[in-house]
């Protein structure tokens, strides 16, 4: 990669929009999402004590109310302090290669600490080996050509041997990752819990990579704690779907370096930004939304050159699939059927096309939602300088990260998502989260507290699903 370390150091840079929209508007903003999040929590625990259709026990997470502590209680606060204090300055001044590998230990870091404020077992190495989770399944791939060519037959409710919730809806893909941890000497479920966390953590590597090459540099770096001190962690350390989101950003990081050519290989760049789009696709359904910041991708730098060879990447995973007996399309639709079988039934709409956006709001913290509002004060003028050729580090921040919003409210329309979205979301947020590169410079260290201490709240108020 041609990467360019440089020598000199940064500084902390100048507020890039504070001079155009002020922090009233944040403020203003932020308290929209708590009375959102609010209405949530009250009018979900209304319809639930009413008619128990919600299917959540503190609507609208998937999740218990039970204050505990445990052995991150000390560990999480420690992260979150060193991060705050420190974060922004080494982003600023570290060399880039650095502040990658920085910036990956410390969401390791900060989601194994979290993860572990439920202690080891229930925060970590048992959490999916649950009744609903993939790891229940392992000896039913002994034959694993056999297991995908009947894999649909199973999905349905009713039928002898149906799959359970999670192996049920998802592609055999996310099933096959810890079949094969197993075969290779890795199998239960502290090795399955490290993995997700571990390569859940390169996500964030992935978006500093697209950043720096779709932005600019200093973007990337002012995002960078950001990504880091997230409170979409408290998930990402608790399924697999942060490591769902780990690989669909790095087909959006490989075909963002494709597409500006910023690596000695951009065509292999782009065949492996096709690859890994389509083994998301057989990793979660609703990965091929993904589509819409990997079709912004290629907006944003005004060419389709690597998309021949994205393309061309991106039949290799649904071609062996195929090949071995696994129909995507009619599993997909078969799923459908299962969905409205179990919860998806029954769980209102109409409640849940709002509530999951509260779900979102806690996920992406506040930073975010102020974040996001300046981004989208900011959209008209990002659209106009991209029909000009004059589009700004920031207007380019803010259009992925909308393409991303996009993909979030196109599965939000869809009922598929009717609850648990703090969990199957976490692809989509991870690009809502560099918004807090927007926010004034000197506050950025308060609102990287706020980031903290919610996560740190919900991780110690609640017994977090899956």
């Amino acid at each position: 990669m041609k990467t360019e370390d440089r020598t000199a150091p940064h500084t902390e840079d100048p507020d890039p929009v504070a001079p155009r929209t002020g922090t009233r508007g944040d403020l203003i903003a932020v308290a929209g999402a708590v009375a959102l999040v609010t209405a949530a929590v009250l009018i979900g625990q209304a319809i639930e004590n009413a008619d128990h259709t919600l299917v959540v026990h503190w609507a609208p997470l998937l999740a218990t109310w039970y204050p505990h502590i445990g052995p991150g209680t000390a560990a999480a606060p420690a992260v979150a302090v060193a991060v705050i204090a420190y974060g922004p300055a080494l982003a600023a001044r570290l060399r880039w290669r650095a502040l990658l590998f920085t910036g990956w230990a410390a969401s390791l870091a900060w989601t194994f600490s979290l993860a572990l404020i439920d202690g080891w077992g229930r925060g970590i190495a048992e959490r999916l080996t649950t009744k609903h989770e993939y790891l229940r399944v392992i000896d039913r791939f002994d034959d694993i050509g056999a297991a995908l060519r009947t894999f649909d037959s199973h999905i349905l409710i009713g039928p002898p041997g149906n799959w359970p919730a999670h192996v049920a809806g998802h592609p055999p893909g996310a099933t096959l990752t810890f079949v094969l941890l197993d075969r290779i000497g890795l199998g239960g479920g502290a090795w399955a819990g490290v993995w997700c966390i571990v390569v859940g953590g390169l996500a964030a590597v992935a978006a500093l990579v697209a950043l720096r090459a779709l932005a600019d540099e200093d973007t990337a770096r002012r995002a960078a704690p950001f990504l880091v001190l997230a409170p979409v962690a408290v998930w990402a350390g608790t399924s697999a779907d942060g490591y769902f989101t780990a690989v669909a950003a790095w087909s959006v990081a490989l075909l963002a370096l494709a597409a500006r050519r910023t690596v000695r290989a951009p065509a292999v760049a782009a065949l492996g930004a096709g690859l890994l789009y389509g083994l998301s696709c057989y990793l979660s359904y609703g990965l091929t939304l993904i589509v819409m910041p990997l079709l912004a991708v290629l907006v944003l730098t005004r060419t389709a050159r690597p998309l021949p060879l994205f393309l061309l990447g991106a039949v290799v995973v649904p071609v062996a699939f195929t090949v071995a007996g696994f129909d995507w399309w009619y599993a997909y639709r078969v799923l459908v059927e299962r969905y409205y079988q179990g919860a998806g039934g029954i769980r209102p709409y109409g409640y849940w096309i709002w509530a999951n956006l509260a779900c979102t709001a806690v996920i992406i913290g506040p930073a975010t939602v102020a974040g996001l509002r300046r981004g989208v004060a900011g959209a008209p003028g990002a659209v106009r300088g991209l029909r000009g050729g004059t589009t700004a580090a920031e207007g380019r921040l803010v259009l992925l990260a909308l393409a991303a919003l996009l993909a979030l409210l196109a599965a939000d329309l869809s009922g598929m998502s009717k609850a648990e979205t703090e969990r199957i979301w976490q692809p989509f947020a991870l690009w809502l989260l560099p918004l807090g590169a927007l926010l004034p410079a000197g506050t950025r260290r308060s609102w990287l507290a706020a980031q903290a201490a919610l996560a740190l709240a919900v991780n110690h108020l609640l017994w977090t699903g899956w």
